[in-house]
């Protein structure tokens, strides 16, 4: 009962458009950010010392972008993208690496607003196309005017 009355307060929180900020991320932001990606990650488990080694890096990458969505003051939602340099597209194009929004608070917006927030960025950075790799949510990326391209192939190095 306490968990069902705590997801109606955080859904309730998200209401207006006027409650949700799409800001670039900050390094005070770390501890929300961090919860973000333990829930995010499936095959490997975020751990502190390498998450905290590399946000300041992706702060200053000028090719990266973390976006969060900020929601009375707390991050809910967060979107790690990157603009590249291609052969095959004639200049670069733009891959969203992960995108998470607070599993309480989905389909409330907040992940239309981080996407469309990165697609402006992509196309100030002359991107040809966003693209991603994901088997979630695929009626969300449609509804975007996202389309199924190609097979997603990795091999875990570690």
């Amino acid at each position: 009962m306490f968990a069902q009355a705590m997801q109606h307060r955080l859904v309730s929180l998200v209401m207006t458009a006027d409650d949700l900020l799409i800001r670039r991320a900050e390094k005070a932001d770390a501890d929300e950010v961090f919860a973000l990606a333990r829930e995010f990650g499936l095959t490997f488990r975020p751990e502190r010392e390498a998450f905290d080694a590399a946000l300041p890096e992706l702060l200053a990458n000028e090719d990266a972008l973390l976006l969060t969505a900020v929601v009375n003051g707390r991050v809910h939602g967060y979107l790690l993208g990157f603009v590249h340099l291609t052969l095959f597209a004639n200049g670069p194009v733009a891959w969203v690496e992960e995108a998470m929004v607070q599993s309480g608070l989905r389909r409330q917006g907040l992940g239309r607003a981080l996407l469309e927030e990165f697609e402006q960025w992509a196309r100030s950075r002359k991107a040809g196309y966003v693209a991603m790799a994901t088997r979630r949510a695929p009626e969300f990326y449609h509804a975007l005017g996202y389309e199924a391209s190609a097979t997603f192939f990795r091999k875990v190095l570690r």
